[in-house]
């Protein structure tokens, strides 16, 4: 693959086909366009080129925009990425911020920009080398780079089992957690979400929330959980639960 080229990773035509037309009539026309329909194909154009240059989006097939950039920026810190997405997802935010290498360049547009702002973006990434943040985006990676309302790793993955619908007693198995432990996470989640707050002030009128249900409408309002990362979820802890199920019978004695 040569060196002046640019991998759209797009699964929808008639994005690719917009970005593919943008290049051309913008100062990148000489570079040769490549598309890659899936997350793992955009791997393994861009571990081809010296130089990777992509316009990726986030929610994708095979790999998603973030495992893909995780597996790409291992590989190849040098590689800079557009991600252009509909979605300003704080789950997506926040797990870009940890993989993104020491003076890595990149970008961050959401597809309801004009035309105008998008071509910009792209340009000043991959032409002139330097990060370019949507200003939506920026707002959420404040509230995401805050101690007090930014999620730790094992609070997030409290709020993933609660979404799954996971009890007390499964969060336990899985996590290798006491009963105890499993509810400090849960109340450690419910403090950053405000969730104590706002039970106590409906209490006083004599309308409590359910924490662990308040806890997921909370968290899809700010971007925390999406359906299609659930999806993914999902996979996962149907293959634990099948793992799962065969200890349980190996110990068991059954």
């Amino acid at each position: 693959m040569p060196d002046l080229s640019v991998i759209i990773a797009e699964d929808n035509p008639k994005d690719f086909e917009f970005l593919e037309q943008l290049l051309l009539s913008s100062d990148m026309a000489r570079f040769q366009i490549e598309r890659a329909a899936d997350g793992q194909t955009a791997l393994e154009l861009a571990l081809k080129s010296r130089q990777p240059l992509v316009i990726s989006d986030i929610q994708m097939p095979e790999l998603n925009g973030i495992d893909f950039a995780r597996a790409l920026w291992d590989e190849k810190p040098q590689a800079r990425i557009v991600f252009w997405s509909q979605f300003k997802d704080e789950m997506y935010v926040r797990a870009l911020l940890k993989i993104v290498p020491p003076e890595t360049v990149y970008g961050y547009i959401l597809k309801s920009n004009t035309r105008e702002r998008i071509a910009a973006a792209i340009t000043t990434v991959l032409l002139d080398e330097q990060c370019w943040i949507d200003p939506e985006v920026r707002k959420v990676q404040g509230r995401t780079g805050h101690s007090q309302t930014a999620l730790s790793d094992i609070e997030f993955e409290a709020l993933i089992d609660i979404s799954l619908g996971l009890t007390d007693n499964l969060i336990a198995q899985r996590r290798y957690l006491s009963r105890r432990g499993v509810q400090s996470r849960l109340n450690s989640l419910y403090n950053k979400l405000c969730i104590d707050q706002e039970q106590f002030s409906a209490e006083k009128v004599g309308e409590g929330f359910n924490p662990r249900n308040r806890a997921v409408a909370v968290a899809l309002q700010r971007g925390l959980i999406n359906a299609f990362e659930l999806e993914h979820e999902e996979k996962e802890l149907q293959q634990w639960l099948s793992q799962f199920k065969k200890r349980h019978k190996i110990d068991s004695g059954d």
